[in-house]
């Protein structure tokens, strides 16, 4: 009976206890943790399966939680909860620093108690929740022997390195990611939690390579005469613990930016991009860095090794997504890579032809590759297509949504498909695939419908623009028999501004006409695949050029008739002729786009480059 009293007693201390500390009322908590013996806190809530240190993690009370871990038993701090997590990982799920330092200053071995389920590392739950600064000063003071096998010759068990290493890539933390591999090269073919090796993490990443990005002329210029000098950063992390005063001190970032940052001169760097394209090219730098000391790896390994590492995945997934870079590095290191293929048989180059990789496409033009690729054009896939069936071919992660218009995207998907036709053996011309269809019955098959949106857009444009043709034609040749301000135009300002008119007006009315005749070729074309490289696209760059000067010549047609009729008033007249050029700057505004666009991609340089030459990072 009197056990029961006491367990009912005790019962209800506790009660109270996780409702103090649920409420964060440290005064009511203190005085509860005074009638409780000393081991008491090690106990778990009932129906809560939890301790009070769990209960104050979970909802936030820094001063309940430094109140209880001083006087707490390293047992206890090193207790599980319900869903496997002990006070401290839990605290690290929730980005509570303050929690964490303080319970690691009070039991430092904490920091290498896994998860009860997943197994995994605080560091590397801290990376996986996106805490990003927690986990790197987690990982400077995480032991490497958690981290990193010591025997450097045994085979990597324990994923927790290599996750944090993928996830390190992923997130962009490189400082780990340069950290673990100069520490542990094995680490970058080792496998994570998710079977995934960090070399396949980093062919992930497109934007973290110069090829993934666009940038424009100034820009380029700007981000290719910028010299970073790399060092990698290290945690200011400072924790005094029980076994030792762990320190890492953070060497000063000694560049142009931390100099600037100090004046008014970032917010100008800021202004014209300055700042975010020096960040960016930091950031391939390391990327590249990496890349580099992954190579060194990679080229010690044994076939199976480089199997199991997924290196050959990540080859043919950087081809899959344009990463340039990555893929010249891997055949610098070994040109065997060159035969690298996918589960579908597809190699590097049949992969950059399916999604459009021009820039991947382009190292086949080196001489060294050319000469061992004549052995490959005759390679199949599992469904028996060879390369320029790749160009026939159109998949939703083909990049053609870049492209404005389904007009030009019909035309670049013509310039691929003559491109690689260019290469190919003529038999190759006429090959079948399984469903018994050539490469070019492949690309009409698979782009019906961007012929039909393309021939919509083409004729739909060249309507509207027909309309605006015809009525400056009817306006200009009407200006040309009515003078305005009358016959009498003898005086010297009325008789320039009379020849001008003329002049303009007839400009105006042969551009015009010249514009309509461009569309009504466009509306007539018979709309063949083979319109769409340069027919049409000529049609409509020298219909909307003709057009924009038929405009730009009729408001000079205004202005004279305005000066003619108010030159005594030129108060009213300039403004007038001001607002008359409203329309001109319209008409480029929304029309200079797409007449640039066509001028590029029809006349412009190509985008294979054929002087391409592996390239030296």
């Amino acid at each position: 009976m009197a056990e029961r009293r006491d367990d009912e007693e005790l019962r209800g201390k506790f009660t109270k206890l996780y409702n103090a500390v649920r409420d964060g009322n440290l005064d009511e908590t203190e005085v509860i943790l005074e009638s409780l013996s000393p081991g008491a806190l090690n106990w778990k809530i009932q129906d809560k399966d939890q301790t009070a240190l769990h209960t104050a993690v979970t909802h936030g009370h820094v001063h309940i939680v430094e109140a209880l871990v001083m006087q707490m038993s390293n047992e206890g701090l090193a207790m599980y909860d319900s869903d496997g997590h002990t006070a401290l990982t839990l605290a690290v799920v929730l980005g509570k620093w303050g929690m964490v330092e303080c319970m690691l200053r009070q039991y430092f071995d904490l920091i290498s108690i896994r998860h009860s389920e997943g197994k995994n590392l605080p560091v590397v739950m801290a990376i996986d929740f996106r805490h990003i600064e927690m986990a790197r000063q987690l990982y400077y003071l995480t032991p490497d022997k958690d981290l990193i096998p010591q025997d450097n010759n045994q085979e990597i068990q324990d994923r927790n390195g290599a996750t944090l290493f993928t996830r390190a890539i992923y997130t962009g933390t490189l400082d780990i990611a340069l950290g673990l591999i100069l520490t542990c090269p094995r680490l970058a073919l080792a496998l994570d939690k998710d079977d995934e090796s960090p070399i396949l993490a980093l062919a992930s990443i497109r934007h973290s390579f110069p090829s993934g990005i666009q940038l424009g002329f100034c820009k380029q210029r700007i981000y290719s005469c910028m010299r970073i000098s790399f060092a990698p950063p290290i945690s200011d992390t400072r924790l005094n613990v029980s076994n030792g005063e762990q320190r890492q001190s953070n060497q000063e970032d000694q560049n142009i930016i931390s100099v600037l940052s100090r004046s008014c001169a970032v917010g100008v760097l800021n202004f014209f991009g300055i700042t975010q394209l020096y960040e960016m090219k930091k950031i391939h730098d390391q990327y590249n860095e990496l890349l580099s000391h992954m190579c060194e790896v990679i080229s010690s390994q044994t076939d199976r090794q480089l199997k199991d590492g997924r290196v050959y995945s990540a080859i043919s997934r950087a081809a899959q997504n344009g990463i340039s870079e990555f893929v010249s590095e891997m055949l610098k290191t070994d040109l065997r890579f060159i035969w690298v293929c996918d589960e579908d048989e597809r190699n590097i180059f049949m992969l950059a032809v399916l999604h459009r990789q021009e820039k991947i496409f382009s190292i086949l033009y080196d001489d060294t590759i050319m000469g061992k690729y004549n052995a490959m054009k005759c390679l199949l896939d599992v469904d028996g297509n060879n390369i320029l069936h790749m160009a026939g071919m159109i998949e939703h992660s083909t990049r053609v949504n870049q492209i404005p218009g389904a007009a030009l995207q019909m035309q670049r998907e013509l310039q691929w498909f003559k491109e690689v036709e260019r290469i190919v053996h003529p038999k190759d011309k006429e090959t079948t695939n399984e469903d018994g269809l050539t490469p070019r019955q492949l690309f009409t098959k698979k782009h019906e419908n961007m012929m039909e949106k393309g021939e919509k857009w083409m004729k739909d444009t060249a309507r509207s623009c027909t309309v605006v043709g015809a009525l400056i034609v009817t306006i200009m040749f009407a200006a040309a028999f009515t003078i305005p301000g009358g016959k009498n135009q003898d005086t010297g300002m009325k008789k320039k501004s009379f020849r001008v008119f003329m002049i303009s007006d007839a400009l105006s009315f042969f551009l015009s006409s010249t514009s309509v005749l461009m569309f009504l070729g466009i509306l007539t074309s018979r709309y063949t695949e083979d319109d769409f490289l340069e027919y049409l696209p000529r049609q409509m760059i020298i219909g909307l050029f003709t057009l924009f000067c038929s405009i730009a010549t009729m408001m000079i047609t205004f202005a004279c008739a305005l000066l003619m009729i108010l030159h005594e008033q030129l108060k009213i007249s300039i403004p007038l002729i001001c607002l008359g050029g409203v329309p001109v700057v319209f008409f480029s505004w929304i029309q200079f786009p797409i007449l640039k666009d066509m001028i590029i991609s029809t006349y412009g340089p190509s985008i294979f480059d054929r002087k391409m030459k592996l390239m030296k990072l």
